[in-house]
């Protein structure tokens, strides 16, 4: 282990000096300590290596919220892959109760690209329900949708792993997180979980929640979200108690269940790990996806406005797309952001795997990858010799 008086700790590889250096660059501007772990991979092998904050470690376990939605949908990007799922087979051909309230004719691939119009229930989930996929598919299958399915964008924040995860038991007869279990953590050893082990508990550092100046507070309270709007149902601000995001997943019951839209824990190591294998040959095992099924699952499904986020932004399948938003990944790149400002990537043009981590919220927060990333990413892809 190093540490070079930055505050950051870890190794990397030869040319690989420039990452550590914008990652102490980018932590010494935070305002506040992010709490934050760095890993890339490069074809397959580790070349980056990194930590820093208090109480973090390389093995700090977290929850990385929707970098989970990548782990689930890999599942189904395999699933797809050995002709178990149709993509533009009708959802309810599988989970015939789906169909109700005019949504028959929704496809999969549909479904993916988060255009289903079912962001969300009248009345909001319960804590219980909302930690439970199987509880919030029962509550969704006879819920009408909030737009025509397949006709507008949305992203189904708390709810699509559910949707999607469904469609895998149906077909299967497993929940998404044993199928990443049998097929994706436990053959690699990922550290990443979709359904935390009580003998891990002792190594989980709860999420931070943001500290904003008073100035940064009155901007936030100033644009609150209403309950009743299609962005408040899609993070369960209709429901009858108070939604806390930070509470709701340092909380035991949803890290045992680990719920695949947000309920994932993890370290750094372990997601870029999922990415390096999903893209690489490792360990003697060939990648998990074929290129073509890499190109289908990257390929933009949904542009345009988002009627939940309300801001333009593109999807590909179950991933967000990511080269239009990073200039340095090339077209194929896949991955996902989490609430704190964390992202977790594969780029197929690079050969690099990618994993940001924070416990800390910070501001612009909630959604979406931290402006960090940007700064990252590049310098990653530059010590690749790639864009």
């Amino acid at each position: 282990m190093a540490h070079d008086g930055s505050g950051v700790h870890g190794t990397v590889a030869a040319g690989f000096e420039g990452v550590r250096e914008e990652f102490a660059a980018v932590l010494g501007e935070q305002r506040v300590a992010p709490e934050a772990q760095l890993v890339v991979h490069r074809d397959g092998r580790r070349v980056v290596d990194l930590w820093a904050g208090p109480g973090t470690t390389a093995d700090t376990l977290t929850a990385v919220y929707s970098i989970t939605k990548g782990a689930a949908h890999l599942v189904v990007a395999l699933l797809v892959q050995d002709g178990v799922l149709d993509l533009d087979r009708e959802v309810a051909a599988y989970w015939p109760e789906f169909g109700a309230e005019g949504k028959g004719r929704l496809t999969l691939r549909e479904l993916l690209a988060h255009r289903a119009g079912l962001v969300g229930v009248d009345g909001g989930f319960t804590a219980a329900e909302l930690a439970d996929d199987r509880l919030i598919a029962a509550r969704l299958a006879g819920q009408r949708p909030f737009w025509e399915p397949g006709t507008a964008y949305g992203y189904h924040a708390f709810v699509i792993g559910a949707l999607t995860g469904e469609v895998v038991r149906r077909v299967t007869g497993r929940s998404i997180q044993e199928v990443f279990e049998e097929r994706i953590r436990a053959p690699y050893g990922l550290d990443f979980h979709l359904g935390l082990p009580e003998a891990l508990e002792p190594r989980y550092a709860e999420v931070l929640p943001m500290l904003p100046t008073p100035e940064e507070a009155e901007r936030l309270a100033a644009d609150a979200v209403a309950p009743d709007s299609i962005t408040g149902i899609a993070f369960n601000l209709n429901a009858p108690g108070p939604q806390d995001m930070v509470a709701f997943v340092n909380t035991r019951a949803v890290r045992a269940l680990g719920p695949t839209s947000s309920g994932g824990v993890g370290t750094a190591r372990g997601v870029a790990g999922m990415y390096a294998a999903a893209i690489s040959a490792v360990g003697g095992r060939a990648p998990l996806l074929k290129p073509e099924t890499v190109a289908e699952f990257s390929r933009v499904h949904s542009r345009g406005t988002d009627l939940v986020i309300g801001q333009q932004d593109v999807f590909g399948l179950g991933f967000e797309e990511l080269s239009g938003r990073f200039r340095a990944l090339g077209p194929t790149a896949f991955g996902h952001s989490g609430a704190t400002g964390s992202l977790a990537l594969a780029d197929p043009d690079s050969g690099l795997a990618y994993a940001y981590t924070r416990r800390r919220f910070g501001l612009p927060s909630g959604y979406g990858a931290g402006p960090e990333n940007h700064r990252l990413i590049t310098a990653a892809v530059r010590a690749a010799g790639g864009r």
